[in-house]
C-alpha cells in the first residue's frame, strides 16, 4: 500500500450482555484480525447498548473485562485496532441524543430487533429499547466509518445510519460520511446447536446450543454430542432440508478451511456420531489458544487498564471532532 494512501476506517462493537460464542468469533471477530493491516479499525465493547436490558453490575463489569481480553486474545493487536469501551468516550453518548432528534418514530418503530427483544422483555419495553438504533447511527458515524461489519440481521441498522446521515447532511452539508455495510461472506451466521433455525446466541442464556469462547473443551464437545441434526445419515450441505447438519458443516469448514465437497468426501459412509465428534475436536483446538490467551490477560488487569485507557484516548480524539463540528452546524455555543 502506498504510504500517501488513506486506509478505509472500519468500526464495530459488541454488546457484553452475555459471553462471547463462537458464533462471535467465526461470525466477527476472527475477520476483524484479517483487516488490521488493510483498514483504520475501531472495536468497541457496546456496555451503553447493553443496560437496554437489566444487568447485574458486577456481570456487567465483569463480562466486559473478560471480552476486552478475549478481543486481543483472538489476535487483535491493541497497536493496530483502536479497543475501547463505549462508555469511556462520553461523545457516543451525546451524539446520540443528535441522532434522536433526526430518527423519525415511524423508522424506529419498523426496526426488526426492537420488536423481537419487546417480546422477549415485555417487562420492560424501555426508551433506550426503542431508541438504540439511533445511539447505534451515533457510535459509527462519530468515527466517520467507511464500513461496518455486520451479519444479515443488523444491515437494517446501518441502513437506518445511512437513511439519518442523509437527512443531517441534507439539511446542513457534507458532515457525516455515508458508511456501508461490510458483512463476510463466509461464516457470517453461526447457528444454535440445539436449534439450527436461531442464531448462537451470547445473550440467550437458555440457548443449550451455545459455545462461548471460554468453554472447557469436555464441555464443547458434549454440546457437540448433543446438537440437533436430522433422521438422515449422510453428511451432505442441505441449508433447507438438512439446517443442523450444514450449521455444523459450516462451522467445520470455519474451523479447518476444508471446502463442503472436502467435507462430504471425509465423511462419506460415515454416521453422524463421527462427523459431530470431529467437529467438537476442531473447535476444542481451534478455541484452545483463544481461552489460555485470554486466561492470562485477565490475570494482568493493569495492562487490560492501559489498554483500556489508550484507545479511550485514540477514539475520543477522533469523536470530538465530529462532534464539535456536528454541534457548531446545530448553532450550539462553542466551548
Amino acid at each position: 500500500m502506498n504510504e500517501t494512501t488513506v486506509k478505509k476506517r472500519m468500526l464495530s462493537g459488541i454488546k457484553p450482555s452475555g459471553d462471547l460464542t463462537l458464533g462471535s468469533y467465526l461470525g466477527a471477530i476472527r475477520n476483524w484480525k484479517e483487516r488490521e493491516d488493510a483498514f483504520d479499525c475501531y472495536y468497541f465493547m457496546a456496555d451503553l447498548h447493553s443496560i437496554t436490558v437489566r444487568q447485574n453490575p458486577a456481570d456487567l463489569r465483569r463480562r466486559s473485562l473478560e471480552q476486552l481480553a478475549q478481543y486481543i486474545a483472538c489476535g487483535l493487536d491493541p497497536e493496530k485496532n483502536v479497543l475501547f469501551f463505549q462508555s469511556h468516550v462520553h461523545q457516543h453518548a451525546e451524539l446520540g441524543w443528535v441522532m434522536n432528534c433526526y430518527a423519525m418514530f415511524g423508522e424506529l418503530s419498523r426496526m426488526t430487533q426492537f420488536k423481537d427483544k419487546s417480546a422477549k422483555n415485555a417487562e420492560n419495553i424501555n426508551g433506550g429499547l426503542f431508541t438504540y438504533p439511533a445511539l447505534m447511527a451515533a457510535d459509527i458515524l462519530l468515527y466517520q466509518a467507511d464500513l461496518v461489519p455486520v451479519g444479515e440481521d443488523q444491515k437494517q441498522h446501518v441502513e437506518l445510519t445511512r437513511d439519518i446521515a442523509k437527512r443531517f447532511n441534507g439539511v446542513y452539508g457534507d458532515v457525516f460520511k455515508i458508511p456501508e455495510p461490510y458483512i463476510p461472506k463466509v461464516g457470517a451466521r453461526i447457528m444454535s446447536l440445539a436449534n439450527p433455525e436461531a442464531k448462537m446466541s451470547k445473550s440467550e442464556d437458555e440457548d443449550a446450543g451455545r459455545v462461548c469462547l471460554m468453554d472447557r473443551p469436555e464441555d464443547i464437545m458434549r454440546l457437540f454430542k448433543r446438537a440437533v441434526t436430522d433422521c438422515d445419515s449422510v453428511v451432505r450441505y442441505d441449508p433447507v432440508e438438512k439446517k443442523g447438519i450444514s450449521n455444523l458443516m459450516n462451522i467445520y469448514s470455519a474451523a479447518t478451511g476444508r471446502s463442503f465437497e472436502q467435507i462430504e468426501a471425509e465423511f462419506a459412509g460415515r454416521g453422524y456420531g463421527d462427523f459431530k465428534k470431529a467437529v467438537g475436536e476442531s473447535v476444542v483446538e481451534l478455541l484452545r489458544p483463544i481461552r489460555e490467551e485470554a486466561t492470562k490477560l485477565l490475570a494482568d488487569k493493569a495492562y487490560l487498564q492501559k489498554v483500556c485507557e489508550e484507545g479511550a484516548q485514540k477514539a475520543a480524539y477522533v469523536a470530538e471532532k465530529t462532534l464539535r463540528k456536528v454541534y457548531k452546524k446545530l448553532g450550539f455555543v462553542a466551548r
